[in-house]
């Protein structure tokens, strides 16, 4: 479900789950492994990209409607520890949203070092709200960092979609370029940021991102619980049961 693409020292982490390359327990778990591997594997930044006019469409509602209790359990537990993963990784991450984003797409990009968009009729934002589930705190908190306190409230309470060039605006994404240059810039800004003396970039790095690593630290379990038992709520299921039709229709 990722395709591994190396250019040098910086890995392409490409997601390759069609048509949309929707997110679930399998494709976080490999995307951990990825990440937290890298480093040993002589990888010194990364490149985190999917498919023409398709990042991530976020969650896989239809999917995930057909999950039972456990599996939710353990979907939950994945999604965690696959923003942990980003928001921990001793080496750099470009987001190349090299398209739509909605939802958990936007998030994937949230916890990277830096996001380079797609300029185009694409839509990014954090749209949990919209389809019935409430963003979850580690999100938000994670939100407030890039954005502060206002602005994260805004795009998290409405779940407002936007185009790439107003997410640069407020500060969702640092770039927007064409599409077919997307990856090519991500890694071009990889190769920058390795240019650097490393010693004291990736010190400073370290110093810079404890507060989004420390979101990590404690032990988030009972908010975990809390994201689980949520997805069970008869609004949450009526809400995704109806989003999970609209899009069945729509790829008939």
């Amino acid at each position: 479900m990722i395709t591994i693409i190396d250019h040098g020292r910086v890995r392409e982490l490409r997601l390759n789950r069609p048509p949309a390359n929707a997110l679930t327990s399998e494709l976080f778990s490999e995307l951990c492994q990825q990440v937290d591997s890298a480093p040993s594997q002589n990888i010194s930044a990364l490149v985190l990209s999917g498919a023409p006019g398709m990042f991530s469409a976020g969650l896989d509602i239809p999917h995930l409607l057909q999950l039972d209790r456990p599996q939710i359990a353990t979907l939950w537990k994945q999604l965690y520890a696959g923003f942990g993963s980003l928001a921990c990784s001793r080496i750099p991450i470009c987001a190349a949203i090299t398209g739509h984003a909605p939802a958990g797409g936007a998030v994937l990009g949230v916890f990277c070092d830096w996001r380079i968009a797609a300029d185009g009729p694409f839509k990014i934002g954090l749209s949990e709200v919209q389809v019935g589930l409430p963003l979850p705190p580690v999100i938000l908190r994670a939100l407030r960092r890039l954005l502060g306190a206002h602005k994260a409230e805004r795009l998290a309470v409405t779940g407002a979609l936007m185009t790439p060039q107003e997410a640069a605006l407020i500060g969702l994404v640092d770039e927007v370029v064409p599409p077919e240059q997307v990856v090519g810039r991500a890694i071009a800004w990889a190769d920058a940021i390795l240019a650097l003396p490393q010693g004291a970039m990736s010190y400073t790095r370290r110093q810079s991102r404890a507060d989004l690593v420390g979101l990590f630290e404690p032990d988030l379990t009972s908010e975990i619980e809390e994201m689980r038992e949520a997805w069970w709520k008869a609004e949450t299921q009526t809400t995704l049961k109806s989003v999970a039709e609209r899009l069945t229709k729509k790829q008939s």
